[in-house]
């Protein structure tokens, strides 16, 4: 089934990308996971799993960043093999890529790591697909610089809003089209509405937004979505302000869907 999702992907499915934020347990993980796995079996969507074994941007230093290297990555190959899910997880170092390269079959550059030429090289390297998020300080003619480093054939490009003014994020739909140019591009629905640092000591959101946007993204013609979502997002221990309740994930989707098959 891996390899069915992941041929599908590569042939112009359109795609889901989801999961919670950071790892915080197993059992959320797996809730999560069978949730949207059900979700997208019923309308014929591929499904990738993602969770952050570990968060290297905080705004606070005494912010949540996950269960450790090791425990991660074993409650994400667990999901891997017992729910036959392709994995998506950050790498924010060169040294940690081997060893996510054996669990994880897309590894994804954070946003602030997007010019980081030798992270991008090394995840290049590895014959996996590299999902490059778009940094909020970069143009999206930008990332055809930062597929280049990669040397990757397997390639996605995820928007997720550019600065605007402090403690705010704006999304320029013209973005989608241009990155298609360089490699599969993603709309990332729930980083595009942070608002960074914009709650005090977290970042804060606008999670009402989240499925208009999506909309949005899937009428202009984007090739997947990628949305963090929560059982409980206001409990979440790392961006419980912008992450959409796992209970609005069907909606989201048949909204989506709608507008996929009326072929706007």
């Amino acid at each position: 089934m891996i390899e069915t999702v992941l041929k599908r992907i590569a042939a112009g499915d359109f795609f889901l990308i989801a999961g919670p934020c950071v790892i915080e347990s197993e059992e959320i993980c797996f809730e999560v996971a069978n949730a949207v796995a059900k979700l997208c079996a019923q309308h014929d969507i591929p499904y990738i799993f993602k969770a952050s074994y570990r968060k290297a941007n905080r705004t606070s230093a005494s912010s949540y960043t996950g269960p450790g290297f090791d425990e991660g990555l074993a409650i994400l190959l667990k999901i891997r093999n017992d729910l036959n899910l392709p994995i998506l997880t950050d790498i924010h170092e060169t040294t940690e890529i081997e060893a996510v390269a054996k669990v994880a079959d897309i590894l994804q550059i954070p946003a602030f790591l997007s010019r980081q030429t030798e992270l991008l090289a090394a995840a290049g390297r590895t014959g996996r697909w590299v999902n490059i998020k778009k940094g909020q300080f970069l143009a999206p003619d930008d990332m055809q610089h930062a597929v280049k480093k990669t040397g990757a054939a397997k390639v996605m490009l995820t928007e997720r809003g550019s600065s605007f003014g402090y403690h705010n994020l704006v999304v320029d739909f013209r973005s989608l089209l241009i990155m298609k140019q360089y490699g599969l591009t993603v709309f990332d629905a729930t980083h595009s509405l942070q608002l960074p640092s914009g709650a005090g000591s977290v970042s804060g959101g606008q999670p009402e937004f989240v499925i208009p946007m999506a909309r949005a993204a899937v009428a202009v013609g984007v090739n997947g979505l990628f949305v963090e979502t929560h059982p409980n997002p206001a409990a979440a221990l790392s961006d419980s302000g912008s992450m959409l309740p796992l209970d609005r994930m069907e909606e989201l989707l048949q909204n989506v869907m709608a507008i996929r098959k009326a072929g706007v």
